[in-house]
């Protein structure tokens, strides 16, 4: 079906300037953590954010006022995660993976790279990145709960305090 009516149209133009505004309003009153770099929850609230304001824009059978809510409500829920991440213990760990060390003192650790589906030349890769030219220059290379590697070189590794709570770093 190529058209319906001109007061579809004007529904959508309506009703979807108006919604996509109430979504930049919730995204601004969420705070920064909620446009953060993406765990796998906040994947999914990104995710559904986007079906619910396309449902809103396209099914006259939700109205304006009940897709704001819904928003509002994933808004509201991503807010409640973000502060049981923040202030209750072992909060963090519910919704977000844990880093892994993959390379320690120029050694790869291909167990855990082998458990965390990444091959060694994304480590390399990495280590690339940094400007570093081999492994013997790599104190750890950390894959972290957003899916980025961090590496540090051992020149930069200091006294090691930011690689505290990455498992297998606290045992030197």
């Amino acid at each position: 079906m190529w058209w319906d009516s001109w007061s579809d149209l004007a529904r959508v133009v309506l009703v979807g300037t108006s919604a996509y505004a109430a979504l930049v309003l919730l995204l601004r009153v969420s705070g920064k953590r909620t446009l953060a770099k993406l765990s796998a929850f906040d994947l999914v609230v990104t995710v559904a954010l986007g079906s619910t304001l396309a449902t809103i824009l396209l099914s006259a059978d939700v109205s304006w006022a009940e897709g704001v809510v819904a928003l509002a409500l994933l808004a509201g829920l991503q807010l409640a995660v973000s502060w049981a991440t923040t202030w209750l213990p072992g909060g963090r760990s519910v919704v977000t993976a844990r880093p892994s060390l993959v390379l320690r003192d120029g050694v790869p650790d291909t167990t855990a790279m082998r458990r965390q589906r990444l091959t060694l030349d994304e480590v390399r890769q990495a280590v690339r990145a940094t400007g570093a030219g081999g492994f013997d220059q790599v104190a750890a290379v950390v894959l972290e709960s957003d899916g980025t590697l961090s590496v540090v070189t051992r020149d930069q590794v200091g006294d090691g305090y930011a690689l505290s709570g990455v498992p297998g770093w606290d045992a030197r």
